[in-house]
């Protein structure tokens, strides 16, 4: 979604819309970007979320400490480098239930709400799972448009609910953010100027038979809002404060963002703290439960988390779930990802949660090893292995949330 944003308005002539663009023109540059990703709100509207009234604060031994590099693909990286040099403003680690390691960089705090990106992806997909586990959507087999008849003219006619939860909705789509003139910029500038998401999804056209291709379409994730919000009656932020926000314990407010028709920004658009970030990752290693209650269904979660047909699979590059990032190997990891480096990461085998919050301007570099998500992966691949002999049964074992 980043370079979504990046704007210029010299042709257009309506005054408040120049204002609103030459507001964001340098959201992501260097000297901004930091205070830009902690404070979302003051250039969109956006929609509260509420600090649970029943907070469940993570059990804190921080103990941890960092393993001084690790490798990847043959070559060494020192870890305090790497953290700087990829903007790095929150990590923290969750071994076994405890906060074991928790850090802020660049002016950051424990209570600084950041942007996701696309890591509200896999918030939306848990609250997928929720209205179809109530009743609200029948099946992952419906079609999009006959929950969201404004598609029924677009590329996601006739498209099943699960192509659109696992990319593979068929619609043609470019989303490189480094073009300005991509698929994904033009819906940057859209938002920017309080522009429908809803009708632009409605303008988009298939591309390649649905089910068929794993493709990133970050507007693939408003149309499963589009689904949840005309299924459930409710907005994306009422729902996920009751489903999501009161049972996990959030400990802090946040927002969503929204467009100029109060809608929310479902692909990218969630501000959290990195610890209620972070709780959306133990809720998941914990098979959807919190302190015993089912917050997410258990066979949701299962299918979230495995890629079922060969378009899906990881190899070269991640496999594909239910808006989930699936890397190979067989420690059951598997991870939510926002561009410019953020990241919720669970590593089942060693019973650790990684949640990392970045601002990284160079995140379109692809030669910038610090900018790369396979790289992101063997750093907590090493900060998980190393927890996890850390822990060697001292920390007592208690169920997240549990006090």
């Amino acid at each position: 979604m980043a370079g979504a944003l990046v704007l210029a308005g010299g042709s257009l002539y309506l005054s408040p819309k120049i204002t609103a663009l030459k507001a964001i023109q340098q959201f992501f540059d260097e000297p901004q970007i930091v205070e830009n990703f902690r404070n979302t709100n003051r250039f969109w509207p956006s929609k509260p979320l509420l600090a649970s009234s029943a907070p469940k604060p993570y059990l804190e031994n921080l103990s941890l400490s960092l393993p001084d590099q690790f490798t990847y693909n043959g070559k060494n990286f020192a870890t305090p480098t790497f953290l700087e040099d990829s903007w790095s403003t929150g990590l923290l680690v969750v071994q076994n239930n405890i906060l074991v390691y928790e850090e802020y960089f660049l002016g950051n705090s424990i209570g600084a709400r950041n942007i996701s990106w696309s890591m509200a992806k896999s918030f939306i997909s848990a609250l997928i799972g929720i209205a179809i586990d109530e009743g609200k959507i029948a099946s992952i087999e419906e079609p999009v448009d006959q929950y969201a008849p404004q598609l029924a003219t677009s590329g996601y006619r006739g498209v099943r609910i699960k192509d659109v939860l696992q990319m593979s909705s068929g619609v043609e789509f470019n989303e490189d953010y480094g073009d300005y003139y991509s698929d994904i910029n033009r819906w940057g500038r859209d938002f920017a100027l309080g522009n429908s998401q809803d009708a632009f999804a409605a303008s988009l056209q298939r591309g390649v038979p649905p089910g068929t291709l794993n493709h990133y379409v970050s507007i693939d994730t408003h149309v499963l809002s589009m689904v949840l919000a005309r299924a459930t009656g409710r907005s994306i932020t009422d729902y996920t404060q009751e489903k999501l926000y009161q049972p996990m314990g959030m400990e802090y407010p946040g927002y969503w963002l929204v467009d100029g028709k109060n809608v929310e920004m479902a692909l990218g658009g969630l501000n959290l703290t990195l610890r209620d970030f972070a709780k959306l990752g133990s809720l998941y290693l914990h098979n959807g439960q919190v302190n015993g209650r089912q917050v997410v269904p258990q066979d949701w979660i299962d299918a979230s988390l495995t890629p079922d047909a060969n378009h899906l699979m990881p190899g070269d590059n991640f496999g594909y779930g239910f808006q989930w990032w699936i890397p190979a190997g067989d420690s059951g990891e598997f991870f939510a990802l926002g561009v410019y480096n953020q990241y919720i990461y669970i590593n089942r085998k060693t019973r650790t949660v990684i949640a990392k919050l970045s601002a990284n301007p160079h995140f379109n570099d692809p030669d910038f090893a610090p900018a790369s998500d396979q790289v992101h992966i063997a750093l907590f691949r090493a900060i998980a292995n190393k927890a996890a002999v850390a822990e060697q049964n001292k920390i007592v074992n208690k169920d997240f949330g549990e006090s």
